[in-house]
């Protein structure tokens, strides 16, 4: 019998996690809680030394699935043309926390066990990954003791309320998913890899003095809004598990003086600042977002977005 000793920590949790979710071939039934949903998904995954292919199928509306092959990405809905893109990550409702860096997290969050508890029928270790600065929010996920995949993630807010919740309500591993994922999608024809612009190499005539420690400057981009040739310049973030974007532009009649709201997990905060109009918009607090925006400053040397 294993000692209280032996017992992995948080962190090795965590870290066994991010190994199953990569290496596992896996089934996972759940459903997505918001404040006022649910939307049920289903996410097959399997691993082999040539190729690594994962499956999302949204199971209830319109049919959307999107699928995963090495780093190419596809995304397909019924009334939509499909594409595919070059990506490291899946942009859609999959279980928080799968294919996470973890020793990355590490630095900006506190991983804290809480102990057992049953969750999708399984015995589970429960796992709180916290914000070590209190400026974005935390997690808690509960891992099957038995294959290390996560069986429920709560996103909490700094005030300890429950913003969303992935529950896992089946699973399977079983590596006759792999032969089913190979046959099926390994040689499937998917829409040929969209060519996506590089990032403008100019650089913004402003910049953001104050952001929660771990959140890097990842992507610029400088473009017109199509309905009103509105010229706008965007700088996106991340610290590997959230992201938020700021959005500068001139401001006009059109501009919201001040306003400040959160839904579910995503916040906006725009503002006038002189002759500007600034947006911080992403998977932060509200009050982050807001200081965020407020700490933006401005070249005096030339205008923020110029006439091309």
């Amino acid at each position: 019998m294993a000692s209280a000793e032996e017992k992995p920590s948080a962190e090795a949790l965590l870290h066994l996690m991010g190994e199953a979710s990569h290496n596992l071939n896996y089934e996972l039934s759940y459903i997505l809680v918001k404040k006022s949903s649910i939307e049920p998904f289903m996410y097959r995954h399997s691993h082999s030394e040539n190729m690594t292919l994962s499956h999302l199928v949204y199971l209830s509306g319109s049919m959307r699935e999107v699928i995963r092959r090495n780093n190419e990405i596809s995304y397909l809905e019924q009334g939509s043309k499909p594409f595919t893109i070059k990506s490291e990550a899946i942009v859609a409702p999959i279980i928080p926390l799968l294919h996470k860096d973890i020793a990355q997290l590490k630095q900006y969050y506190d991983f804290v066990s809480v102990g057992r508890a049953r969750e999708a029928g399984t015995a589970s270790q429960v796992v709180r990954i916290v914000s070590k600065d209190g400026n974005r929010y935390s997690y808690i996920v509960w891992i099957d003791e038995r294959s290390h995949l996560p069986m429920r993630t709560d996103l909490v807010s700094r005030e300890g309320d429950i913003i969303e919740q992935y529950r896992v309500i089946s699973y399977t591993v079983n590596d006759q998913i792999a032969t089913y994922m190979t046959q099926r999608l390994g040689d499937a024809e998917l829409p040929k890899v969209l060519s996506i612009p590089s990032s403008t190499s100019d650089k913004a005539t402003w910049e953001v003095t104050w952001i929660p420690s771990g959140f890097k400057n990842i992507h610029f981009n400088r473009y017109r809004l199509a309905m009103n040739q509105r010229a706008v310049e965007s700088q996106m973030y991340s610290d590997g598990l959230f992201n938020f974007s700021v959005y500068i532009s001139e401001a006009d009649k059109l501009s919201h003086k001040e306003q400040l709201v959160r839904q579910g997990r995503r916040s906006l905060h725009s503002y006038i600042k002189g002759d500007y109009e600034i947006s911080v918009v992403g998977d932060i607090p509200a009050l982050t977002a807001k200081r965020i925006a407020e700490s933006v400053v401005f070249s005096e040397s030339k205008p923020i977005i110029e006439d091309k």
